[in-house]
């Protein structure tokens, strides 16, 4: 077993953390509490060629894998920039890896080249409000008319669709009661986001709030069939190539941002003195500041494994899920442990630690709840009856 990253891996990974170091917290405080898309901050990533991280060097991408994305997105979010950082540019290394996979050649010439240089952005329409994390249930539909299709239907917590000019978007094409298997009858489109046929509805929430999230309402959207990514009623089968390296990226911002906590954590504690000594001094500081890292160190080894797995072309559900589990827990951990060292000063937002707190809270919750994947776990792991 090899642990270590090559030389180029290496390489990577301080060229992201030298250009994410460009952007400090204060930025990031001032677009979050202003909720200002971080522009400047993609422009950067998207001239120096990051965006394309995992699309065919053919379409002007990198030619990377999941794994080297991951280590990029770990390093935006360990330098303080968290899912405000990330999530301008997760979307398009996740949600394109279905055209990359399942595209058709006209498709994948027309899009990529485009989101490699940045200039296309592209939101991921999944969740629904009366579906949740319950894909099979989802009511948007796309009904055949001609030679194309016309999409009716609602999603809800769509990130970043009020920038992106294109969603990756899941719809029934045969109602559930018509398929033999409730994941059949789902087709995957590339649409267009037009104002026309598409309203955007920002959500209030309580963080990340420089890259916002939408409730989207589609009424009579046509689309040519050239937009349907794949076969007619395969769509969740090629929803998958998003949704498992979604959850293994995720899981790196997640110990990125536990990185983050515990950058200022440690420091808070070496410096501040109370009794005359450094508070670190005091095992009721030191002692959860290092189970907290210990805890990162191992959820890390999970999400290296789940990302190598994924590249290798091998199954990774079970690893996907239980990386993003791990990282979820262990980063919102850091971020609480970091809290209660700063005390009072970790409840202001002088230090950023509870903007770090607030974004790794959200990580427990999407893109998939820490319950639902112990749902995943008792029953594709353990082979227990299903409980839902």
């Amino acid at each position: 077993m090899d642990f270590g990253l090559t030389e180029d891996q290496e390489a990577l990974r301080r060229g992201a953390r030298e250009l994410a170091a460009k952007f400090p917290d204060e930025y990031w405080a001032r677009c979050d509490a202003e909720g200002e898309f971080p522009w400047d901050f993609y422009t950067a990533f998207a001239d120096a060629g990051w965006l394309g991280i995992a699309i065919p060097e053919e379409y002007g991408g990198g030619g990377l894998g999941i794994f080297e994305a991951a280590l990029l997105l770990e390093e935006v979010a360990a330098s303080g920039a968290g899912m405000n950082g990330c999530s301008t540019m997760h979307l398009t290394i996740f949600g394109l890896n279905t055209i990359v996979k399942h595209g058709s050649a006209a498709l994948r010439e027309e899009i990529l080249p485009r989101a490699a240089d940045g200039s296309l952005h592209v939101c991921f329409g999944v969740t629904e409000p009366d579906a949740g994390t319950d894909t099979t249930r989802i009511r948007t539909f796309a009904r055949r008319d001609g030679d194309g299709y016309v999409i009716n239907g609602r999603k809800v917590w769509i990130t970043k669709a009020g920038q992106s000019q294109k969603m990756v978007l899941i719809a029934r094409t045969t109602p559930l009661e018509d398929v033999e298997r409730p994941t059949d009858g789902m087709s995957l489109f590339l649409v267009d986001v037009d104002p026309e046929a598409v309203t955007l509805t920002a959500i209030p929430k309580m963080g990340r709030n420089a890259v916002s999230s939408y409730e989207v309402a589609i009424d009579d959207l046509r689309v040519p069939a050239s937009a349907r990514i794949g076969e007619e009623g395969q769509g969740f089968r090629y929803l998958l190539d998003g949704l498992n390296p979604e959850r293994i990226l995720l899981a790196h911002e997640a110990l990125g941002l536990g990185r983050a906590a515990m950058d200022r954590a440690v420091a808070y504690a070496r410096e501040r003195i109370v009794f005359d000594r450094p508070i670190g001094q005091n095992q009721g500081i030191a002692f959860p500041l290092a189970e907290a890292r210990t805890r990162l160190d191992a959820a890390a080894l999970m999400a290296r494994n789940a990302a190598w797995r994924y590249d290798q072309g091998l199954s990774c559900g079970r690893e996907a899920n239980m990386a993003k589990w791990l990282c979820a827990d262990a980063g919102f951990q850091a971020a609480d442990r970091a809290m209660q060292t700063l005390g009072g000063m970790g409840y202001a937002k002088e230090f950023h630690v509870e903007r770090y707190f607030r974004e790794a809270r959200l990580l427990r919750i999407a893109p998939v709840s820490q319950e639902m994947v112990l749902n995943y776990v008792s029953t594709h792991v353990l082979g227990l009856p299903k409980s839902y």
